[in-house]
């Protein structure tokens, strides 16, 4: 009996090992590429990464309603995906963001014309026809329209006087602020959780490590301005303060709204592609909703145009 729970725990301790090495090897190269992306400026390169990303979390939404046989029409969704990804990041890049957001908006008109256009076709009718054009445009809205908004906020802030980009030094502000929410929930949670924040939708989630996610967020919030105070110099210490706060309240939410979309789909993880993370929806749920607020304080508070 002590062999076997001996060797119990053992399993247990080299599976974990495992993990943890996986998602650090993950980390370390997302990371690599990332921070050589940002502080090179080089922008083809931020196209690649994000729309590879979106993309990518975007197929992987419609995978986990295939898995629960949900009606959607996936391959419109990432036509019109790849064309939205591109469009709106010529014109940021290369026509201003006013048109952007024309384009945008007609790239949304047309996304649910052609989904009742495609619905109006379909001879299935064991479900309801009004579920496959539901699921289809929420995952278009929640996964790539809300992850777009780092393209914004690459190109809301004015080009330097050699032309370069400015902007990618908020992203990696918004990249460590939500990390380190994540961060904040899991050691607090870990160590101090003992009251269950929405166990209906996560039962490891609690009040402690919700605290401990804003606390550790506006810290990460403080550590970015005190380290590149000229790169993030519309930024001062109230403001820091400001959006720590919101994106670390955000990036709980947007933790938890994907947990509510896996649960629905019965699924662990979104994908495979990251040894130790998932996939490429489960490492930026908390940016799907931490990006848009942050563009919008710089819009409406910090009054960038």
């Amino acid at each position: 009996m002590k062999r076997r729970i001996l060797n119990s725990l053992a399993f247990r301790m080299s599976s974990n090992r495992a993990i943890f090495l996986s998602r650090l090897g993950s980390t370390l190269v997302l990371w690599s590429v990332a921070l050589w992306i940002i502080f090179s400026g080089f922008e083809i390169g931020f196209f690649v990464l994000l729309s590879s990303v979106g993309l990518l979390a975007l197929w992987e939404f419609y995978g986990m309603l295939d898995h629960k046989k949900l009606p959607n029409f996936k391959i419109l969704a990432m036509i019109c995906g790849l064309v939205f990804i591109i469009g709106s990041f010529y014109y940021f890049a290369k026509v201003g963001p006013a048109q952007s957001y024309d384009f945008e908006v007609s790239v949304l008109l047309f996304f649910l014309l052609i989904v009742f256009a495609r619905q109006m076709f379909e001879r299935t009718r064991h479900y309801s026809p009004l579920e496959a054009m539901a699921y289809t445009t929420f995952g278009f809205l929640y996964v790539l329209w809300l992850f777009n908004f780092i393209t914004k906020i690459v190109y809301v802030f004015p080009r330097d006087a050699a032309g370069h980009v400015t902007g990618q030094y908020y992203v990696l502000y918004l990249i460590v602020i939500t990390k380190f929410s994540d961060m904040g929930a899991y050691l607090t949670g870990s160590v101090l959780g003992k009251h269950l924040l929405i166990p209906h939708i996560s039962p490891k989630k609690t009040w402690e490590g919700f605290f401990g996610a804003l606390a550790f967020s506006v810290l990460g919030s403080y550590a970015m301005l005190a380290l590149m105070p000229h790169s993030l110099g519309r930024l001062n210490y109230f403001h820091a303060t400001m959006v720590g706060l919101l994106l670390g309240f955000a990036a709980i939410i947007g933790d938890l709204a994907e947990s509510i979309v896996k649960r629905s789909c019965d699924v662990k993880d979104s994908g495979t592609m990251l040894p130790g993370i998932g996939g490429a929806l489960d490492l930026i749920d908390s940016l799907l909703f931490t990006a848009p607020l942050l563009f919008f304080y710089v819009r409406l508070v910090l009054k960038v145009a």
